[in-house]
């Protein structure tokens, strides 16, 4: 009681206690995350030249488009993907914005002419764009849709002010006539030359040192080449979940189980039930439905749609016939032929769709309306076949089609949905029925079958092969212990006692999402990026097939890249300037001739080589050789040239110099073509190189 009472004595001190610590904690984060003002505000995505992209607007537009692609996209793709739209956008409009450049009607009306040409809507009798019935539907649309209008009209005029835009950018760019006239010379002028190449390959890499000092000084004369984002490197010990033997076995059995009748108690009756074995079933679609692991697929199938180690060995069964079990991606199976027989391996036929309500979206008939009509039609085209087309153009609801005689054109078992493919592979050529599927009825007209050949159905009962919960507590259990051990020791040598293999990734960027043997997993990205993770530190991740355990060696922040990393670019580079300059001493003789026999090589000779195409018969690609040859006066020798595969040795035996034109000015239009061309998606990377833009993406995906 006397505790109690001191507590209540001294209340008022301690909540003053708990706010302070609480308005410290909050402060802190405040501070952490920049202050009540700062930009790296949750909201917020990005900031470029200070035109901020709301969080929420991205996020809904990185939705739509995964929703759009239809999963076949992942997240990380879809925000790189957005984010290049938003940025070019803001971009832009930065520029859009500074130049004043705006829409006017005209403008709107001339984007939407294209738009609508193949519209007949808003065509004229000869089939072209009639401007005043666009004027007439935005007229319309405006009257009785005005958000849709302003939405309408806002984007139409920004892609007008876009091109506007990218329209003076071009207007800017050209060529002049004595443009044209160089690249008339550089494409018509060639020359004649013999040479001789020294390969680099002729010294030993081995033979030339590269310093660090050397990479370093590289580094610094060419700072524009290195400069790289934040990276981190880690390491790490991947944990598949995987079946054990003893699991492998329990699948087996219990696959084979299921072969004979069982008994089972039955809640519904209160009773046991025997129940029928896959090899007694006389219904294998339910059988296979209640049972297995993989579908009951009821289609027939030719050898060569067979596919897997077993296929000759099942398809060679007959009726009735199992094999099994057999292991065959990571399931156990027992296959049985429950059908054998000759069947077309393509088929051509047409078909009158007759659509209900429900069975397409705008169909009034009533189902039995439209049975009653698809059986109609079915008897008139059975008694003349050469009304078929123009029922179809009348009736049918496949407008892919309906007006082509409701041809569908050949097609193999399996490719239509299963009561189309059942009547179509199960009868007569000429044959002609009504069957109904998901989309309504179809009046179907087998037209031409090919020669039958052998064909199964297959039920295949299919066990997959997991691991169980005792496999799975076991490997979780031993994830535990590794990652304990290796935060308390050297986690190589850790991972190398367990005889776990070590997995390394370096130079990961800030926004990279695969980890080699693991596939997409942004969590470990992330953590990695965390300013809290500290190199040497180490962390489990669950993932969908088991564990891995990272540990983070290192951290680079943006900048220049280090010698280390630089060593793989920069080495070949002075490697080959100092080979060349080994080269170039080294040379020895009076004439072209000695100085191949003296390396070991040949004369060459090169005709018609233009300064278009600089290339060298059995050298490749070499400007600088090609364009110091042009230099020369005829007969003359060059020194020794650095090129791209070796040191060259040149001569020139003689130059053709392409007539005289009266007016250059075709080829200038060409450059200019070429120039404009290229001018769009240059200006934008020359202005997204000088803009300001603070990327927070990584923080939120």
């Amino acid at each position: 009681m006397a505790v109690l009472n001191k507590i209540r004595q001294r209340s008022v001190f301690l909540i003053i206690i708990i706010a302070l610590a609480l308005f410290s904690f909050v402060l802190a984060d405040l501070i952490k995350n920049g202050g009540f003002n700062s930009k790296s505000s949750q909201n917020v995505i990005a900031t470029v030249n200070g035109t901020d992209i709301g969080r929420e607007e991205f996020a809904r537009e990185v939705e739509n488009l995964q929703r759009n692609m239809g999963g076949q996209m992942s997240t990380t793709q879809a925000v790189n993907r957005v984010w290049d739209q938003k940025l070019r956008e803001v971009i832009l409009q930065n520029q859009i914005e500074d130049l004043g450049i705006r829409a006017g009607e005209a403008q709107i009306i001339n984007i939407l002419s294209a738009q609508m040409a193949g519209d007949p809507r808003f065509t004229n009798e000869a089939g072209m764009v009639d401007e005043n019935r666009i004027k007439e539907y935005m007229a319309t649309l405006k009257s009785t849709s005005p958000q849709a209008y302003e939405q309408l009209t806002k984007n139409i005029a920004k892609s007008a002010r876009i091109n506007t835009y990218y329209n003076m950018i071009s207007a800017g760019v050209g060529a002049t006539v004595l443009e044209g006239e160089q690249a008339y010379r550089f494409r018509n002028d060639n020359i004649s030359l013999e040479f001789v190449k020294i390969p680099y390959s002729s010294i030993p890499d081995e033979k030339v040192e590269i310093s660090k000092s050397e990479i370093k000084n590289y580094i610094k004369e060419h700072p524009a080449k290195f400069k790289t984002e934040a990276s981190r490197s880690i390491q790490y010990v991947v944990f598949n979940e995987e079946a054990s033997p003893e699991d492998k076995a329990e699948a087996k059995q219990e696959l084979t189980n299921l072969r004979n009748q069982r008994v089972e108690y039955n809640a519904a009756i209160g009773a046991n039930d025997t129940l029928p074995g896959f090899n007694d079933t006389d219904d294998y679609a339910e059988f296979i439905d209640n049972n297995s692991d993989l579908p009951f697929d009821n289609s027939f199938k030719f050898r060569n749609d067979l596919k897997g180690k077993y296929a000759d060995s099942i398809f060679k069964l007959k009726e009735g016939e199992t094999f099994g079990p057999y292991e065959e991606n990571g399931y156990w199976k027992i296959s049985k032929v429950i059908e054998a027989k000759k069947i077309p391996d393509s088929v051509k036929a047409s078909h009158i769709l007759i659509a209900y309500q429900g069975s397409a979206p705008q169909a009034t008939r009533t189902k039995a309306q439209a049975k009653e009509l698809a059986d109609s039609i079915a008897g008139v085209v059975k008694k003349d076949k050469s009304k078929f087309a123009d029922l179809a153009a009348e009736y049918s609801a496949d407008t892919s089609n309906k007006d082509n005689a409701g041809d569908l054109g050949y097609f193999t078992p399996g490719m239509m949905i299963p009561a189309f493919n059942d009547f179509v592979f199960q009868n007569s050529e000429g044959d002609i029925g009504v069957v109904e599927t998901q989309y309504g009825y179809h009046v179907i007209y087998i037209e031409d079958q090919t020669e039958p050949a052998p064909a199964v159905r297959v039920a295949t009962l299919a066990r997959e092969i997991t691991p169980s919960e005792g496999t799975m507590n076991k490997l979780f259990n031993e994830v535990t212990k590794f990652e304990m051990s290796a935060n308390e020791n050297n986690f190589n040598e850790v991972a190398k006692e367990g005889n776990y293999d070590v997995k390394t990734v370096r130079d990961m960027k800030a926004l990279d999402e695969n980890i080699p043997g693991v596939g997409s997993e942004r969590r470990i990205v992330q953590w990695t990026f965390n300013e809290d993770t500290e190199a040497g530190d180490i962390k489990r991740f669950d993932t969908s097939n088991g564990y891995v355990v990272a540990q983070l060696i290192s951290k680079n922040d943006a900048g220049l890249m280090s010698v280390e990393e630089a060593s793989s670019i920069v080495t070949p580079i002075l490697r080959k300037e100092k080979k060349a300059e080994m080269i170039k001493n080294n040379i020895k003789g009076n004439t072209l001739q000695e100085i191949a026999s003296n390396h070991n090589v040949q004369v060459e000779q090169a005709d018609a080589v233009n300064l278009n195409t600089p290339t060298l018969p059995g050298a490749g690609k070499e400007p600088k050789v090609v364009g110091t040859v042009f230099g020369l006066k005829e007969g003359e020798v060059a020194e020794p040239i650095a090129g791209e595969k070796g040191v060259f040795v040149a001569k020139l035996l003689s130059r053709f110099k392409a007539p005289e034109m009266e007016n250059y000015t075709s080829y200038a239009q060409q450059e200019t073509m070429e120039r404009r061309a290229q001018a769009t998606s240059r200006v934008f990377d020359a202005l997204k190189k000088k803009a300001d833009i603070e990327d927070k993406r990584a923080k939120f995906y």
